[in-house]
């Protein structure tokens, strides 16, 4: 025997042994059939159970308005009452994200964000949502990933042990694709599946199941949207995950899904009341919440911090969780600001050099005309990690209050590294304390209602519109109506205010 057919014999003996020790195979909840799954329900509960909190603090934690909150939950409960696991206690919760998405954790955790919310017309819209994502935890989509992960795993481990040549990073490689494409493939199969199963949980509780069309539709016009003002600013796209943002409202086997839910509709089907869905968005925050800080052109103002500061003009900025980021027009220069608390009294000098662990500094200097309530400052040039990879980076740290809030800009490579630190150093000694005239700046955008009059066109909302660029787009979008829709008289329409 060759030994390539020695090394096959060996590698299906190897995979062989590792199928034979995959412990657990269980009856799937939607079909009755058995699945892999390595996963207990009470071990399914737990996880998400302990993600939760992570998850939701990654997301701004909570919204806080209680009203929405108990609306959604309700919504959510009524959908989880007819679905194929009813007796898991579901948790349904608006976070305060201005990012577009929905998503489920194992065990019945449920999140929708306010971003997402924006963009829904009806309750049934709402409903096509949760009812999706209540489908990905009855069908135990995560369990069943995560035990095809740990299959893929096991099944390479064994496999080392019979057969030493899968050590070598290619084979290693080959398994790896092996087990993305397992897990991918999956993917668009479940994601049809949790929309087949939200359709027939709509019908079930009286809502209409072609909502999840609609639903669809919206999200597909966001994301396409999206796509086009990131490729205009040279970023990447932020869309929504699964099959919303992949297939559209027309796909083939989502009509049949859908057309297939509609023999499940309840005997009293339940009221499409738009106006009354709309008022339950009256005063909702639309783009950067409180809590996280509020972006206006090139100025940030951060409310609970109680501090503001201006970037280079024209830049844009990223709101992130752990930091705030500018980027040049062009790309070629980005300026980082991040806060933490300060535990010691040591100099801002001693602050970069102890805290950040920065030894070797470079033309240092103390930064003088600071703003209002900055204390110390100090600056200098720093070999260190930047988002152009590990360079030379201009540093800045300010002391405001109790906090010290730190400066990292750099260049792109090629380009003279000096070449911005004016930027860098305007934007850091602009840092000030919130100004009693700059609370209402520190304060969300919000979702406010308005009755459409005869003759008017959004492009007559947007003017003015603190919406910015592309704001007749924008409320075509949060209204149903994109790409080319116009109001009719008496809708009753979203604006941003």
């Amino acid at each position: 025997m060759s030994r390539r057919r020695t090394q096959a014999a060996l590698l299906a003996t190897a995979l062989a042994a590792g199928a034979a020790a995959l412990p657990g195979c269980a009856t799937n909840p939607v079909t009755g059939r058995p699945q892999l799954a390595l996963m207990t329900e009470a071990q399914e509960i737990r996880l998400g159970r302990e993600a939760a909190p992570e998850i939701a603090r990654r997301y701004g934690g909570a919204y806080e308005n209680p009203a929405l909150q108990a609306y959604v939950r309700e919504v959510g409960r009524r959908l989880a009452e007819r679905s194929h696991r009813p007796g898991l206690v579901y948790h349904f919760t608006v976070l305060d994200s201005p990012v577009v998405n929905a998503f489920a954790l194992p065990g019945g955790y449920v999140f929708v964000t306010r971003g997402l919310l924006a963009y829904l017309n009806d309750e049934a819209e709402l409903a096509g949502v949760l009812g999706h994502e209540i489908g990905h935890v009855t069908a135990r989509h995560a369990v069943r990933q995560m035990s095809a992960a740990k299959a893929a795993q096991l099944l390479y481990g064994v496999g080392s042990l019979f057969l030493p040549e899968l050590r070598a990073q290619v084979a290693q490689d080959l398994f790896n694709v092996l087990g993305t494409v397992w897990l991918r493939g999956y993917g668009r199969e479940m994601e049809l599946e949790a929309d087949r199963l939200g359709a027939e949980y709509l019908a079930r509780a009286g809502y209409d199941p072609r909502a999840m069309l609609r639903v669809i539709g919206l999200l597909k016009d966001q994301e396409d949207f999206e796509r086009r003002v990131a490729d205009e600013e040279g970023r990447e796209a932020r869309g929504y995950h699964g099959l919303f943002a992949t297939h559209p409202d027309n796909d083939r086997r989502l009509q049949e899904v859908v057309r297939a839910a509609e023999g499940l509709r309840a005997a009293e089907a339940r009221p499409v009341d738009r106006e009354a869905f709309l008022r339950r968005l009256e005063g909702l925050a639309y783009g950067d919440g409180y809590r996280s800080g509020i972006r206006r052109g090139s100025r940030f103002y951060h409310g609970p911090l109680g501090f503001a500061v201006r970037f280079p003009e024209g830049w844009r900025l990223e709101n992130h969780p752990e930091a705030v980021l500018a980027r040049a027009p062009d790309g070629s220069a980005v300026l980082q600001l991040r806060v933490e608390d300060l535990n010691r009294r040591i100099p801002p000098r001693a602050f970069l050099r102890e805290r950040l662990g920065l030894r070797r500094l470079e033309r240092e200097r103390a930064l003088e005309g600071l703003g209002a309530g900055a204390r110390a400052g100090h600056a200098a040039v720093a070999w260190t990690e930047t988002p152009f990879g590990r360079r030379p980076a201009w540093v800045g740290v300010v002391y405001l209050g109790e906090r010290a809030y730190i400066f990292l800009g750099a260049v792109r490579r090629g380009l003279d590294p000096r070449s911005r630190d004016a930027l860098f150093e305007a934007a850091a000694r602009s840092l000030h304390a919130l100004a009693p005239e700059e609370r209402a700046l520190a304060q969300p955008l919000r979702i406010r209602l308005h009755r459409a009059r005869a003759g008017e066109r959004f492009a007559d909302l947007a003017a003015g519109s603190p919406l910015g660029r592309h704001a007749t787009e924008r409320l075509r979008l949060l209204n149903g109506l994109y790409p080319d829709g116009e109001p009719t008289p008496g809708q009753l329409l979203k604006l941003v205010r």
